[in-house]
């Protein structure tokens, strides 16, 4: 085969690879909703729980794949400082979002970052922003409007409505950057010092006592943080080295549906209508300006 053939090959390859990593982290996630439920314990302790396991973790992938813990210039310890600090308010607003409301809101309501993504991402790389964006921002705050019950910050509802997206802004902002400052370390690279961070700026809030913990309690924490942290991060990280932050997020509007069904099934969590019709206005236009962007990026 020619040369020149082989080259032409490998981005293919590589975003194949890409796409089934980003595919199972998805997946994971959408389970990983369900811990908000399942632990009797607060947003922030199951963090930095849950973050503790998965450091260890992935300190171990790190060696076992003979890859360098050591970054490879001082300025980006700095990076890793600030990208861990977003990724872990991220989570204690994730998992309190669902904590307030309901899975299936909370997740939606984060769910707003693929097209908060489409919004910032041309500020961050100086390019133009396009009407057809801004009337996707339009949509996405009308769907978010019909997920919200009243008004009212006193409502635990529209508490977690307004966590979530808040959750999602430091979503985007985490992505974005690692995509422009981070991408040339490996997902597992990326992640143990990320998760490094969250214990260390997280650990002096923590409320439970850890002797009071029960053996279930924490094998379920256990198994939280290496198969639904560790993994599904480390191989998103992974796959924003090989895939645009617009893509991730298309393939990531699984992320809900696998979630709200879980919950349905599992801890027999109802939705209404409102948060149905709410959610695919949400989801169908993080889906469209995704593609639409796509075809823009491959024209």
């Amino acid at each position: 085969m020619p040369i020149g053939m082989i080259k032409a090959q490998r981005p293919e390859v590589s975003n194949t690879s890409g796409l089934i990593q980003l595919h199972i982290a998805v997946l994971l996630f959408g389970i990983t909703a369900l811990f908000s439920k399942i632990l009797p314990l607060n947003a922030l302790d199951i963090t930095v729980l849950r973050c503790t396991i998965a450091f260890f973790v992935l300190g171990c992938i790190v060696k076992i794949s003979r890859q360098a813990l050591l970054l490879s210039q001082p300025k980006h310890y700095f990076i890793a400082l600030g990208l861990g600090i977003l990724v872990s308010l991220h989570w204690v607003t994730y998992f309190a979002a669902m904590q307030l409301s309901s899975v299936a809101i909370g997740m939606i309501a984060f769910f707003t970052y693929p097209v908060m993504t489409v919004l910032v991402e041309p500020l961050v790389n100086k390019t133009h922003l396009r009407l057809i964006d801004l009337l996707s921002g339009i949509a996405v705050l009308t769907g978010v409007f019909m997920l919200i019950p009243e008004p009212n910050l006193d409502n635990d509802v529209t508490l977690g409505i307004a966590v979530g997206v808040l959750s999602a802004a430091l979503f985007t902002a985490r992505n974005l950057l690692h995509k422009k400052y981070f991408s040339q370390y490996s997902g597992p690279q990326a992640m143990f010092y990320q998760t490094l961070v969250a214990v260390v700026i997280l650990s002096p809030f923590l409320e439970v006592e850890l002797t009071s913990i029960t053996v279930d309690i924490w094998l379920t924490i256990a198994i939280l943080g290496v198969f639904f942290t560790a993994a599904p991060h480390a191989l998103f990280a992974s796959s924003l080295r090989q895939l645009s932050a617009k893509t991730a997020s298309l393939v990531s509007c699984l992320q809900p549906f696998y979630g709200t069904v879980l919950a349905f099934l599992l801890l027999n969590e109802q939705v209404n209508l409102n948060t149905v019709i709410g959610g695919l206005i949400i989801l169908l236009t993080a889906i469209f300006e995704t593609q639409q962007n796509h075809k823009k990026n491959t024209a």
